[in-house]
């Protein structure tokens, strides 16, 4: 008889299911890892090649820098004239959509998909993130999974955002909280070109 990790019996369709699930996740593990060596290339335009080809959206004018992690790329959305920093992590195993003219810093952590502690096998939950048109996220921060950051607002560095971050508000801390609020609301900026060789 055949159980899974749980000790549940399973039926030969069930067994043939998790099977294939298997074989398909560890070719998506296989394709994030050469996505991590794609983020070695120094241009931006090769870089994007291949990351459009594995499924990313992205719009013109963004430039995603060196080194940066994906988990299933086929989730995520990035709009026009966005900047991803170096050391970045992007989780696609929920939607994860950024909007345009978004500047993201280096090493942030944005991520979709979290373990329910609760749960007495540990599974996981899965969420959507939506990072809303001219916001900012400094260095360092984290955002969590269901997270909504609306147009405008701003991340602190090192911030750990675990709700929704309202229209042009200024956030930081563990967790973040409210410090502020971005005192021009018309935005219309771009920008600009990114930096060769990062």
């Amino acid at each position: 008889m055949i159980k899974d990790k749980t000790g549940k019996k399973l039926t030969g369709k069930e067994f043939l299911i998790k099977v294939f699930k298997r074989v398909e996740n560890i070719f998506l593990e296989f394709e994030v890892f050469l996505l991590h060596l794609v983020g070695l290339i120094p241009s931006h335009y090769i870089r994007r090649f291949f990351y459009r080809l594995a499924g990313i959206k992205i719009g013109s004018g963004s430039a995603l820098h060196t080194l940066i992690k994906f988990y299933d790329p086929r989730n995520i959305i990035i709009g026009s004239d966005s900047v991803i920093g170096e050391n970045s992590v992007l989780d696609g195993r929920d939607k994860l959509k950024i909007g345009n003219h978004v500047a993201i810093a280096s090493e942030v952590m944005i991520y979709n998909s979290e373990h329910n502690v609760n749960d007495p096998n540990f599974s996981a939950i899965n969420q959507p993130v939506t990072i809303d048109d001219y916001v900012f996220i400094g260095p360092r921060a984290i955002i969590l999974p269901g997270v909504k950051v609306g147009k405008g607002a701003v991340i602190g560095a090192g911030a750990v955002v675990t709700k929704d971050v309202p229209p042009y508000a200024i956030v930081g801390g563990v967790p973040a909280k409210i410090i502020g609020e971005r005192r021009i609301k018309e935005l219309n900026y771009k920008l600009g070109r990114a930096r060769w060789f990062r």
